[in-house]
């Protein structure tokens, strides 16, 4: 018998295989019938059934269940604030973007828009430079905290959407931020 012949007879048992198991949809008799056994009614904790409810995203804020089996929310902060000209992350928003990226890395279909902003001062290409630069810091942080990058847009308004549209230290420090969007 020649390969080819070899080949053919193989592919015919396999075909015949798999056709052959799924030919019956009917199930095996396994002996004879039994009553169905009564279920008890669940009786675990409001917290087993409160954890199992996952992250809800709200009007692109993240809200995620407390686990205190109360039915009670956290709503987690969504903007993060830079100093003058600076695109580093401050050490005071690690907690809260650590809680984001444990929930980006949860559930790998949500999906964020990090949105840079800078204040008024610097020309509008600077301002756009500098608040793409703070978005790209957020997710490299996110991202190094177990998000996946391709979870992650970033954006930059620069000085096109403030906050606070007043000419005061007060308010450009409420301009210097980047907000991170659920989607």
């Amino acid at each position: 018998m020649g390969m080819k012949n070899v080949r053919s007879l193989l592919v015919l048992c396999l075909a015949g295989l798999i056709l052959g198991g799924c030919a019956s949809s009917e199930p095996a008799d396994s002996g004879p019938d039994l009553e169905p056994i009564e279920q008890a009614p669940d009786t675990s904790s409001t917290e087993t059934s409160e954890a199992a409810v996952g992250p809800v995203v709200e009007n692109g804020k993240i809200v995620l269940p407390t686990g205190d089996g109360m039915g009670t929310t956290e709503m987690l902060n969504g903007v993060f604030y830079f100093d003058f000209d600076q695109a580093i992350v401050k050490r005071a928003g690690h907690e809260e973007l650590d809680k984001h990226a444990e929930v980006l890395a949860s559930d790998r279909y949500l999906r964020v828009r990090l949105e840079g902003h800078a204040d008024e001062r610097g020309t509008r290409e600077y301002n756009l430079a500098l608040g793409e630069r703070r978005a790209n810091a957020l997710r490299a942080y996110l991202v190094a905290q177990g998000a996946s990058r391709s979870q992650i847009e970033v954006i930059s308004y620069g000085e096109e959407k403030p906050a606070n549209s007043g000419h005061s230290e007060s308010a450009w420090a409420q301009n210097r931020r980047v907000e991170i969007v659920y989607r």
